[in-house]
């Protein structure tokens, strides 16, 4: 399965195309929950740990809002909005320090998980779409040059 990552150039944001339907009905709400719980497992021993919660409750919460808000833009329920107001993220991203390089790092953390997925019976053409929406998106929230 073939996982780039698309070079970014700061300030700009290319248009984003949410993951297709599929990848929800095969994976499943509590499949992203898992998806986000061990990616944000593996950000807490990486590089990028320092612009993430260091509050163990604060950090257990920052991967229920972070599942929600992936289960509501691959056309699940509204559980962001509905308990955090609208997405708006590279608003919420801003007080964050994120890198080209952070990016880089926050990516490469999904793709053994995204490769697991896949050895569990998940198409590839639905984790291609979750990893295009990935790695658009987090072009974006990119807000400080290297």
């Amino acid at each position: 399965m073939n996982l780039e990552i698309t070079h970014a150039q700061f300030g700009v944001r290319p248009p984003v195309v949410k993951p297709i339907p599929e990848f929800l009905i095969e994976v499943g709400e509590e499949g992203i929950r898992t998806l986000i719980s061990k990616h944000y497992d593996k950000i807490r021993e990486s590089s990028i740990a320092n612009i993430f919660p260091q509050d163990a409750e604060e950090f257990a919460q920052a991967k229920v809002n972070s599942a929600d808000f992936f289960i509501q833009i691959c056309g699940g329920p509204k559980y962001f909005n509905t308990n955090r107001g609208a997405p708006q993220m590279v608003g919420r991203h801003a007080p964050f320090r994120i890198t080209a390089q952070a990016r880089q790092t926050w990516l490469e953390l999904y793709k053994p998980l995204l490769e697991e997925l896949k050895e569990q019976g998940i198409t590839e053409t639905s984790l291609l779409s979750f990893w295009g929406y990935l790695n658009i998106f987090s072009i974006w929230m990119i807000n400080t040059q290297s």
